[in-house]
């Protein structure tokens, strides 16, 4: 006799909720009730599709209770909604996450136990995530970062490096902490003496006012906000954060990194700013078309044997089940290979574009720095 599999509501489910709900085979169980609904259908955020896996249609019982069973292509969190005859909702049993430009439902199916431990809360000391304002003389508004200060950092006058962490497209700042994880991730490694105690900085990315639609990505938009979102960093950020934290002020102790549209803003500002940043990680950010590495990025790429002199580390992440991102980032190292450029590749095994990939690719970067 087969064993029956057992579900249980997920973790980023509110309070209470029983659904949606999932097994430790990789499944998930969604359910919302709408008894005048003619169609209800699931859209399951997975991988490089821009609009998400779907929509899949649901199924209605006889009280008006829309239900279906998935399997998402990989473990970990994922964004999803429904389309209530057209109209797109988000779950009420779910907790919302900051994705695709709004706020939408969420849900992490779970990776087993060991290898999800790196990113769970340990019995270990736990730093804290602070919230600082702060006012952009670049943009003339009022900004927010979400700073990281490791355990013990209130407890002495130890000065700290620094990294810069950036979100991905449609996200914000919330991102790395909410569905990144980056903090249990931080603790976990520090108290493992696998990585150095640092601040972990986390701003908006997204300047500009008017943002891309879904599908072929404004290029020229992209190029403009991230220069934009460069002079934020260095006129603003970067000056804020070494005034008012102890920080150790100077570029050897000072990181970028990003996921996705975060990573093509840390190789935009990064490579032409060696000054500030010796540290920089791309995750599953390579450029997008090929690059000529004379011009690109003010030159930075055109003399291997400087910039192997000024930058420290030059690390790159991608899954290997996210196509786009995969054959980028060789194409990317291939360039960066025959420059005579001193770069780390770092595969994700199984992982598409999504939190598992990314929450590795953090896992793995952050031992290397400092």
């Amino acid at each position: 006799m087969s064993q029956e599999i057992e579900f249980f509501p997920a973790s980023t489910n509110v309070r209470g909720a029983p659904y949606p709900r999932v097994s430790a085979d990789g499944r998930a169980t969604l359910r919302l009730e709408a008894p005048q609904a003619r169609e209800v259908c699931l859209h399951l955020a997975g991988g490089e599709r821009t609009r998400g896996d779907g929509p899949f249609l649901m199924e209605r019982n006889a009280n008006g209770v829309w239900e279906l069973m998935v399997t998402p292509k990989a473990r970990g969190f994922h964004y999803y909604w429904f389309a209530v005859d057209r109209l797109v909702v988000n779950d009420p049993g779910s907790e919302t996450f900051f994705g695709y430009g709004r706020q939408c439902s969420g849900i992490e199916v779970p990776e087993d136990e060991a290898s999800a431990a790196y990113y769970q809360p340990q019995d270990v000391a736990h730093g804290e995530v602070r919230a600082r304002w702060y006012y952009a003389q670049t943009t003339g508004t009022w900004r927010r970062a979400l700073v990281y200060t490791p355990a013990g950092y209130d407890d002495g006058q130890e000065r700290y490096p620094a990294l810069y962490l950036q979100h991905g497209g449609g996200e914000d700042e919330r991102g790395w902490t909410t569905q990144g994880r980056m903090q249990f991730i931080m603790d976990n490694a520090i108290a493992a003496s696998r990585a150095r105690p640092m601040l972990v900085v986390m701003d908006c990315g997204q300047v500009l006012t008017r943002r891309p639609g879904p599908g072929v990505p404004d290029l020229a938009a992209m190029e403009e906000n991230a220069q934009l979102f460069g002079r934020v960093m260095i006129d603003d950020l970067i000056p804020m954060i070494d005034r008012v934290y102890r920080t150790v002020a100077n570029r050897e102790h000072r990181a970028m990194a990003g996921l996705s549209m975060g990573g093509m803003e840390t190789l935009a500002v990064g490579l032409p700013n060696r000054d500030t940043f010796a540290y920089l990680g791309v995750f599953s950010g390579s450029p997008l078309s090929a690059i000529d590495r004379t011009t690109a990025y003010g030159g930075a790429l055109s003399d291997g044997v400087a910039f192997n002199a000024a930058m420290r580390l030059l690390w790159l992440g991608t899954g290997t089940a996210e196509a786009s991102s995969l054959r980028r980032t060789r194409a990317f190292s291939a360039t960066l290979a025959e420059a005579g450029i001193r770069h780390a590749v770092f595969y994700s095994e199984g992982t598409d574009h999504e939190w598992l990939t990314w929450r590795r690719s953090l896992n793995e970067f952050i031992t290397l720095l400092f």
